[in-house]
């Protein structure tokens, strides 16, 4: 009965992250788009200045981890000192302002698509720089991800989604998407090396190192001279506090969602983790189609669907490795 009882309580913990994860990403998802496509107030104005939401999200989640250690935890002696995220914190300014500028030349639906595609670059940079060998079905997974990807890049957007874009160009736009993989790929990397050099670095401390250097950088982009983006973005909040405000909740929902992510991996694992954002990426094209009018051909849904299904097929994967393990350590 024991057993029982703390198998729900283990579901419902389950249910409450995904739902948080979900509910925060999915939000957030709609609301860059509103930014990137809406016409504010009388005057009709485009918000241009997509590069500020990384800014706002560096200084909400900066503070909302700082708050965090303060409440939960505190900065350990065995933590990474502050200056370790410098680099890191270059490739997360720049490759997340890529993602989002995107938005200005492709819908959000082909940017969510080409954004899934991580694992292409991770195994070409494997393949021909460090010449690693990956296996059969781990070429299939690429393969199917690709090739829905290239497929939904080739066919043609709908005037309507066409009509809502600031400056149409696809090649732009997915050039900015797999950038923004690329760099983000920097980001990771130098994160593990970080934690496998202070393994006792806190989710949390890693968080406030990389948006405090975030912070740092572009504050020093969007005002460092007298024309920065920063102050035309300002000054677009002021007249269009309605911008303001679906800024404001856009930074605290990528807040919140950091929040469920942490709780999710300290109890289920990254494995677990992955297959919420993954099936939160198929859930915000569906919400994108339905509600903000990006219409999708049956060819087009063809394609999410395979590139899903490459991902799918990846998550189980890393699942079959997984319960291999155990047997192995005990042979």
């Amino acid at each position: 009965m024991e057993a029982h009882g703390a198998g729900l309580r283990r579901v419902l913990v389950l249910a409450f992250c995904v739902a948080g994860i979900w509910s925060a990403y999915i939000y957030q998802g709609f609301l860059q788009e509103t930014l990137s496509t809406k016409r504010f107030g009388s005057d009709g104005k485009r918000f241009e200045h997509l590069a500020f939401l990384n800014l706002a999200q560096n200084v909400v989640c900066l503070v909302w981890s700082y708050i965090m250690i303060k409440l939960w935890s505190s900065r350990s002696n065995g933590g990474a000192p502050l200056w370790t995220y410098w680099s890191a914190g270059i490739t997360n300014t720049i490759g997340p302002a890529m993602g989002i500028e995107a938005l200005k030349y492709i819908s959000y639906p082909a940017q969510v698509l080409a954004k899934s595609s991580k694992m292409i670059p991770v195994m070409l940079m494997g393949t021909l720089v460090y010449g690693i060998r990956y296996t059969f079905p781990e070429y299939v997974c690429t393969f199917l991800v690709a090739g829905g990807v290239s497929a939904f890049a080739l066919m043609k957007t709908s005037s309507k989604t066409i009509s809502k874009l600031a400056h149409p160009n696809a090649p732009l736009g997915y050039g900015l998407c797999f950038l923004n993989l690329a760099f983000d790929g920097f980001t990771n990397a130098t994160q593990d090396s970080i934690t496998a050099r202070y393994p006792k670095t806190s989710a949390w401390e890693i968080m406030l190192g990389m948006n405090l250097w975030g912070t740092i950088y572009n504050m020093i982009y969007m005002f460092g001279w007298p024309h920065g983006s920063g102050f035309e973005a300002v000054q677009f909040c002021k007249q269009h506090p309605e911008a303001a405000w679906d800024i404001l909740l856009y930074c605290l929902c990528g807040a919140v969602g950091q929040n469920f992510i942490f709780l999710t991996i300290s109890r289920f694992g990254s494995l677990a983790n992955t297959t919420v954002t993954t099936t939160r990426k198929f859930v915000s094209i569906v919400v994108s189609s339905l509600l903000s009018g990006n219409p999708l051909s049956p060819k087009q849904w063809g394609c999410v669907l395979m590139v899903f299904s490459g991902l799918s097929y990846q998550i189980y994967l890393k699942w079959r490795k997984l319960q291999r393990l155990p047997k192995k350590k005990k042979t």
